[in-house]
């Protein structure tokens, strides 16, 4: 076989005739920047999270706008978690502020809420939990200890848009969370998008302004902005796609629960903690001897990732927050042992079987 690991394409083939129509019709208004169809994606957005949503150029981003919006600059701090991608620590260190780890759960590979409070000083101005390969945090534990300390929590929501804590939906669980339409996420658009979502109104209407330039009408700018505006055809296109989102995220947890069923006797599978739930962005198990299994895998044709291989503060990019082999020890034991296998809502059973085959 064959496998693809997201499989794009048959999810393309399966609402292409909408998508297709869809992007003819930006194409024939010519309405490239900010035309109708993104103000339509926002209040679908909104309407299916539960906050406001202001789209944006990526996940990256919309990371950056958030704390801008929250006044977060040089000199303060930001807790976050040192396993994930780069971009999340990358925009604390980009606007001037210090990232500042902390270990993750053994449970879940979020960041260990117990270990928060530990982290905090007088310069901490925010919390960013991220809600890794689909499954949201402990976003009322964090968002409590925020509150008891006067600081913002932004939900780095770049996995897990769709998911579910408690009965609400991810991105709608702290005051502020960011998203992002990469093509490989639950939901994706066909180039680089993201979103903001607040539960403020004042916040939502300095975000919208701050990913246009600081603009608050034509040529006239309140805020130091930037440029990053959703592109007309990628909002086209996740509105196509957002109207089959919740059959899709229904069908990833039908192939999730089958592969954890195949596989739970053979390799340590992922734990969703009760009154959550994931969209999967990724199927993560646990491997010993990680790199011989990968290659034994692609000989059978079967393609695997590894999200993350080297923790964040072991990064030559964070050499100046000083962090240390042994800092923090989750982080660094899973980062040897964590491997993504093929997942998307067109996996088929057949493909299933053959890929748990070898993986035992």
């Amino acid at each position: 076989m064959n496998i693809q690991f997201a499989n794009l394409q048959a999810q393309y083939q399966s609402y292409k005739s909408e998508v297709d129509s869809a992007i003819q019709h930006v194409l024939d208004s010519a309405h490239f920047i900010m035309g109708p169809e993104v103000g339509d994606l926002e209040r679908a957005l909104s309407e299916f999270t539960g906050a406001h949503a202001i789209t944006c150029a990526n996940g990256t981003d919309a990371l950056m706008i958030a704390l801008t919006a929250i006044g977060v600059g040089s000199g303060d701090e930001v807790i976050t978690t040192p396993f994930t991608f780069i971009a999340t620590a990358e925009m604390i260190a980009l606007i001037g502020a210090r990232p500042v780890f902390v270990d993750i759960s053994e449970s879940d590979f979020n960041i260990d809420v117990s270990k928060i409070e530990d982290a905090i000083t007088s310069k901490t101005k925010a919390i960013i939990p991220v809600s890794l390969y689909g499954q949201p945090s402990d976003m009322d534990s964090i968002n409590k200890i925020a509150a008891y300390h006067g600081i913002k929590v932004i939900e780095d929501a770049a996995q897990s848009f769709g998911a579910t804590y408690k009965g609400k939906r991810s991105c709608n669980l702290s005051e502020l969370a960011t998203t992002s339409f990469f093509p490989a996420k639950p939901l994706g658009c066909y180039g680089d998008g993201g979103a903001i979502f607040t539960q403020s109104g004042e916040l939502a209407e300095k975000i919208k302004s701050l990913r246009n330039h600081g603009q608050i009408k034509r040529y006239y700018h309140k805020y130091i902005g930037v440029n990053s505006r959703l592109d007309t055809i990628q909002a086209a296109i996740l509105n196509v796609k957002l109207k089959y989102f919740e059959e899709e995220i229904k069908a990833r947890q039908i192939i999730a629960d089958r592969y954890t069923s195949l596989l739970k006797d053979k390799v340590k599978t992922p734990t969703v903690l009760p009154e959550r739930t994931s969209v999967w962005a990724q199927y993560t198990i646990r491997v010993k001897d990680r790199d011989a299994v990968q290659k034994k895998l692609q000989e059978k044709g079967i393609p695997t990732a590894v999200h993350y291989p080297r923790p964040l503060h072991l990064q030559e990019a964070f050499a100046f927050c000083g962090g240390k082999q042994g800092d923090f020890p989750v982080s660094e034991s899973l980062a040897f042992e964590v491997m993504s296998i093929p997942m998307s809502a067109y996996l088929t059973q057949e493909e299933q079987t053959y890929i748990c085959k070898h993986i035992c």
